[in-house]
C-alpha cells in the first residue's frame, strides 16, 4: 500500500503543510499546480524535494480558486475542464522535464474531485482530459463503492485507474468523504487515522460514520498536507505498515 500526500500547497510568502517533513515518509506527492496553491518556485523545489527522496511525482489540479483553495464548486463545460487539466498538468510537467523526470499520474483535488465523483458528465471530461494527455498516464481516483464502474468507464478512453482511499477523513454510508463542513470530517488523532489506515490496507475497507461497513479497493492511502496533524500521522502509518511487512 503507498502513501500519498497533497503538497506544495504553499503561495508566496505564505507557507502551508510540512513538505520537508513529510516528504521522507511517502511514495506520491500530488503536486500542486498554481490554480489552488503553489506558484513557478514552489512547484520546482518541491519536485526537487520529491525527486531527492524518490518520490513519485503528480500533477494536482482544481478549479482556478486560489482564493478558496479549490474547494469551492464551479461550473465549467467539458472543453474547459479538460483545458485546465492540460493547463496544469502541462505547467508541473515543463518544470519536471526540466529537473530530469516527468509527471507519473493525475490527481485532482477539492472540489473537482468531490464533483466528478458526484458527476458523470464531470468524470467522463476528466478522465477523456487525462487520457488526451499522455497515453498511459494514471488517474487517481477515491475508491468508492461503484469502483468496478468506474473501471469500465476508464477502460472505454484506455486511462489506467489509481484507486485511493483517505486515512484522515470521514466516509458517510454512500462511500464519499463526508462533507468539511460537518464535525468530525477530517480526523485528528492520529492513533484514529492509523487505525482507518491499517483497516483499509488489511481489510480492504473502513466503516462509515454510521458503523455501515464500506468495502474500498484502495491501493494508494492520502494523508492531507494542510491538515496540522500530518506529520505524526504519515509517521505512525508509513511506521505501522513497515512494522507489518517486516514482522
Amino acid at each position: 500500500m503507498k502513501l500519498n500526500c497533497d503538497l506544495g500547497e504553499s503561495f508566496g510568502a505564505w507557507t502551508m503543510g510540512q513538505d520537508e517533513q513529510v516528504m521522507p515518509y511517502i511514495d506520491m506527492a500530488n503536486i500542486a499546480c498554481g490554480f489552488h496553491a503553489s506558484d513557478p518556485s514552489i512547484m520546482t523545489r518541491t519536485v526537487s524535494l520529491a525527486l531527492s527522496h524518490g518520490v513519485q511525482i503528480g500533477a494536482h489540479p482544481s478549479y482556478q480558486d486560489l482564493a478558496g483553495f479549490g474547494r469551492r464548486s464551479i461550473h465549467h463545460t467539458a472543453d474547459e475542464i479538460r483545458g485546465l487539466l492540460w493547463y496544469q498538468t502541462g505547467a508541473l510537467e515543463g518544470i519536471c522535464r526540466a529537473q530530469g523526470t516527468t509527471v507519473e499520474y493525475v490527481k485532482p483535488h477539492g472540489a473537482l474531485n468531490n464533483d466528478m465523483m458526484r458527476s458523470p458528465d464531470i468524470l467522463t471530461a476528466v478522465m477523456e482530459g487525462v487520457a488526451a494527455y499522455r497515453s498511459g498516464l494514471p488517474l487517481m481516483i477515491p475508491a468508492t463503492l461503484d469502483a468496478e464502474h468506474h473501471r469500465e468507464l476508464a477502460k472505454r478512453v484506455g486511462l489506467p485507474l489509481i484507486f485511493e482511499a483517505f486515512a484522515d477523513r470521514a466516509y458517510d454510508d454512500q462511500g464519499l468523504l463526508v462533507s468539511r463542513i460537518e464535525t468530525g470530517a477530517v480526523h485528528d488523532d492520529p492513533q484514529v487515522i492509523v487505525e482507518q489506515a491499517l483497516s483499509l490496507a488489511n481489510r480492504g475497507g473502513i466503516r462509515s460514520v454510521s458503523g455501515k461497513w464500506l468495502a474500498l479497493p484502495a491501493q494508494s492511502l492520502c494523508v492531507h498536507g494542510d491538515n496540522g496533524h500530518a506529520l505524526a500521522a504519515t509517521r505512525a502509518i508509513r511506521s505501522a505498515l513497515s512494522g507489518q511487512v517486516n514482522g
